[in-house]
């Protein structure tokens, strides 16, 4: 059985003296100075607190932990109101700690300071309350910087992190709510019911499920890259369209003929030079029905505001959702590519027939049993053009195969990785989808082609 213990202050004479109703199955260090508001209940905390092994602490009234506080937490805290941080909260790296903010009212996570989670949950069932009939009040405020070490589930409510609006593409979040993933953390279960209404960084060179949305729709993004480890890119997602006076749509490269009119992400390299490979999601409920069932000679593609225009930064359209996913997402079809740079993103229609291909046809299906058919991943015509450079990735953008002057004869993909990534050399790559970019010089410029391939090892 669980034991769940409430901590709260008692004023005697001049000193303040803790109170512990319940008890304790686990260790639990309590010191420094905690006070109590007579307004309004209300923990102050002045010095030390750490929560150790199995220990259960809830709390069930506003807690600020001061410029002077160290609260650790190595044990499973619940906060069932208010949060704010002006001093350290922090960890034990070797232990296994976890916060929970819990509740049916909204509750406000602030602070000047960062606050620093080893695990991390979410799980507020207030509901979404309609306000001046356009806006919504969602369970989670968050003005304030909080970073997530091991895994963040979220279980029910919107973190609202958002207060301003972007210019030229990126807003001034200095007063903004942000959540930090540190290079290990992941998320799961996030949903349409749960997820970040406002700014997700990931540090690292994991490829990452940014778990954002825009009140009541989830649509993430993922990037996936293979920089520094302490590289760092921040997501967030606009439920509302791009064009206005600072990124007319009619201000685009001329393949361009539709702009999604929408919504779009803005994607910062906030340290790093790796340029990603993006992938946005496609949502019949909030992406415009024009970008589905095109015809023959149109395609999708992820295009960019580069400060002057719209720009088509290319991309494949995928009708699976990414494999292994922990996330709940509602997205039918995913648009991939590698972006030149970064800022503002969206989707565009472009005429297919625009850049062609040079009559190369890529066979996209390969099965390396030995039968003689389909043994290699085929380009028909890539011998007329031997200035070439192929790379194919896994879905989560793991780059397992590299080569420069690909041709049909003896530089061929064989299903099997070269052991330039996580993956041994050597290694029979799992039956999936994968990703691949050809970039080849037609003797007047050198074009990029990007696409899916589908491995079969079994």
């Amino acid at each position: 059985m669980k034991n769940n213990t409430l901590y709260k202050v008692n004023k005697q004479n001049d000193s303040e003296s803790l109170i512990k109703q319940g008890s304790v199955c686990g260790f639990l260090v309590l010191a420094g100075l905690l006070a109590c508001q007579e307004s309004q209940a209300q923990f102050y905390n002045t010095g030390d607190v750490k929560v150790e092994g199995n220990t259960i602490m809830s709390v069930y009234e506003d807690y600020d932990n001061t410029a002077s506080g160290n609260f650790t937490n190595d044990g499973n805290v619940y906060i069932f109101k208010n949060w704010n941080n002006d001093g350290e909260v922090d960890f034990t790296a070797a232990k296994n700690g976890k916060t929970i903010f819990e509740g049916g009212d909204i509750q406000k996570i602030t602070g000047s300071a960062l606050a620093k989670f080893q695990n991390l949950q979410f799980n507020n069932d207030s509901k979404l309350i309609p306000e001046d009939n356009d806006a919504f009040l969602m369970p989670f405020e968050l003005s304030t910087s909080i970073s997530v070490n091991k895994k963040t589930e979220f279980t029910n409510g919107i973190v609202n992190g958002i207060t301003t609006e972007p210019v030229n593409g990126v807003a001034d979040f200095k007063k903004n709510g942000i959540v930090i993933f540190e290079k290990d953390a992941v998320h799961e279960n996030a949903n349409d019911l749960s997820f970040v209404d406002g700014r997700v960084q990931k540090i690292g060179t994991n490829d990452f499920e940014y778990p954002v949305g825009n009140e009541l729709y989830f649509r993430p993004s993922y990037h996936a890259k293979s920089g520094n480890v302490n590289d760092a890119y921040t997501t967030r997602y606009f439920y509302k369209n791009s064009d206005d006076s600072k990124h007319s749509h009619s201000s685009k490269e001329k393949e361009i003929q539709l702009i999604n009119n929408k919504e779009y992400w803005t994607v910062t390299k906030d340290k790093g030079a790796e340029n990603i490979i993006l992938t946005l999601t496609m949502d019949t409920r909030t992406t415009p029905s024009e970008f589905f069932n095109l015809n023959d000679d149109k395609i999708v593609v992820i295009v960019r505001w580069d400060g002057t225009k719209w720009i088509n930064e290319g991309g494949v359209v995928d009708f699976n959702k990414i494999p292994n996913s922990k996330s709940n997402g509602g997205y039918t079809q995913l648009l991939t590519a590698r972006v030149s740079g970064y800022g503002m993103f969206t989707m565009a229609v472009v005429d297919k027939t625009f850049g062609a291909d040079d009559g190369l046809i890529v066979y996209n299906a390969v099965s390396p049993n030995g039968d003689g058919l389909n043994d290699t991943f085929h380009i028909a015509g890539i011998n007329k053009f031997p200035d070439n450079t192929l790379e194919i990735y896994n879905r989560w953008g793991v780059k397992v195969y590299d080569a420069k002057g690909y041709n049909e004869t003896d530089i061929m993909f064989t299903g099997y990785s070269d052991g330039r990534a996580t993956i041994n050399r050597g290694e029979k790559l799992p039956t999936g989808t994968y990703f691949y970019i050809l970039k080849y010089n037609n003797g007047t410029k050198v074009k990029e082609k990007a696409g899916y391939l589908y491995i079969n090892n079994q």
